[in-house]
């Protein structure tokens, strides 16, 4: 039973479409003025597993993201780089999608650019203003008056700002009824792009983009709405108020999904401050080929390995610690490779014909993810698991059926959390050193058996002695 922690209600509740087996997912997607880093990666990387494995459960998951391609950050960018706004956002647009295909996100099933629903946009504006909640400010634009919504800050629970809400994008105007009123559609200033419109030259404001997207796909209502902890003030806020407002219909959203902050060393990621990661920039530093992992898993791991709602630092240990658990997972099911056909004697592809039905390994598992996805829990499992399994083998106790199921709980993590491995190749001199050290331990010559193994550690190869013969493991310089 899928249980998850509902923003909306600040609890956790059963999960239940709104129609039977099928959820309908919007999630905030970029502003496309400079490449995304690793905080975007961050949600985006969680709403990718979050979709995946509610498909794994059955449900057929339709995952809506935005592209917001006008933006006071677009424009400001474009001047000064001394280009068109809208050449500045597809160019950032395609970096976006490029980013996305290295970090193997293939949950989402449509994007959607705010210019491209400038006709709704519009329509949702004079529907407001008919209904008396919006109002116009001379040179300045159209504004929600939220006099009008006595369920503002609903999803809060508050209606001001604080210190960790997103900021950049606050509409400032003396003319404003209330402190807390927001565009809903902007006037353009010379030099600025616009649409003409029933409404005047301008363009749309930041909030009602979304629920123009969403009302065109979804209607007025769906299943989930996902993004950042630090857009529910007052992005969100503001959604819930136009769409709501405009359908009388509540809530807009069944279930809120809000992911945590991500900081670099404790502080937050800033351009001025040196810090910002960008996710190509990441994906570079850290591919290693002596590693058995590439940088896009090892970055999906260091996230997943986090609770999504939680508050992440980033920091070199953090990387660290998921680089020595990518090891662990590498080198335990190369363990358990050995002793299937070692001591087993179990042929490649044979393990389906082997495999318990109910693996109980699998069964805790799902039960941790369907725990408001939990994947610290899941990893947890994984790892009880490899020490269980790696002491029976220590013992020469573990069944076929040990290592089947161990086998399709590993490639379910692997499949869920989008983990790949990869040979690492041992060099031709590397096996002969090996081959030489195990004449030498027949001979019992321990001292060159030492120096064999000394000499194979210097060119990044470890080596260790089994039962059933030598193993050998790359260092992962």
């Amino acid at each position: 039973m899928m249980q998850i922690l509902n923003t909306l209600s600040n609890k956790k509740e059963r999960l239940t479409p709104r129609r039977a087996k099928r959820i309908q997912l919007f999630v905030c997607g970029p502003t496309v003025y400079d490449y995304a880093h690793i905080g975007h990666a961050r949600t985006y990387l969680a709403f990718d597993f979050i979709a995946k494995y509610l498909n794994k459960l059955g449900y057929k998951t339709y995952y809506l993201q935005n592209i917001t391609d006008i933006d006071d950050r677009i424009i400001t960018r474009a001047k000064e780089m001394g280009i068109h706004t809208k050449e500045l956002a597809r160019n950032f647009e395609k970096a976006y999608h490029e980013d996305e295909r290295k970090l193997r996100i293939t949950s989402i099933s449509k994007y959607a650019r705010a210019t491209d629903y400038i006709p709704t946009i519009i329509r949702q504006v004079k529907l407001l203003l008919k209904k008396k909640h919006a109002y116009k400010i001379e040179n300045d634009g159209y504004y929600f008056d939220l006099s009008t919504f006595p369920r503002y800050g609903v999803l809060s629970k508050r209606t001001s700002l604080q210190a960790e809400d997103s900021v950049s994008r606050i509409d400032e105007s003396k003319g404003k009824r209330n402190k807390g009123d927001f565009a809903l559609w902007k006037f353009s200033k010379p030099s600025e792009p616009y649409w003409n419109t029933e409404l005047g030259k301008g363009r749309p404001g930041w909030h009602i983009e979304d629920t123009a997207i969403t009302e065109s796909i979804f209607g007025p209502q769906y299943d989930i709405h996902g993004g950042a902890v630090d857009l529910i003030f007052p992005h969100h806020e503001a959604e819930i108020t136009q769409q709501e407002s405009l359908s009388n219909k509540k809530p807009l959203a069944k279930y809120w999904l809000h992911t945590g902050f991500l900081t670099i060393n404790g502080e937050k990621m800033s351009k001025s401050l040196g810090n910002f990661i960008t996710i190509r920039s990441f994906l570079e530093q850290h591919e290693t080929p002596t590693l058995p992992f590439d940088a896009t898993t090892l970055l999906r791991y260091m996230v997943l390995s986090q609770h999504y709602r939680t508050r992440v630092d980033f920091t070199g240990t953090l990387v660290t610690q998921a680089k020595q658990a990518l090891i662990t997972l590498f080198d335990f099911e190369k363990r358990l490779t050995m002793y299937a056909t070692r001591t087993l004697k179990l042929k490649p592809g044979e393990d389906h014909k082997k495999q318990k039905l109910n693996n109980k390994y699998i069964l805790q598992f799902h039960k941790a993810l369907q725990n408001d996805f939990s994947t610290p829990q899941a990893l947890a499992i994984i790892f009880e698991v490899i020490h269980t399994i790696n002491t029976k083998m220590d013992k020469q106790k573990a069944t076929i059926h040990d290592i089947v199921n161990t086998r399709a709980l590993l490639a379910l993590l692997y499949e869920l959390f989008g983990l790949r491995f990869r040979t690492v190749q041992i060099p031709k001199e590397v096996k002969k050193i090996v081959t030489e050290r195990e004449e030498a331990r027949k001979l019992k010559n321990w001292q060159r058996a030492d120096e064999l193994r000394d000499k194979a550690k210097a060119l990044g190869f470890s080596i260790e002695d089994t039962q059933k013969g030598p193993i050998i493991h790359s260092l992962y310089h």
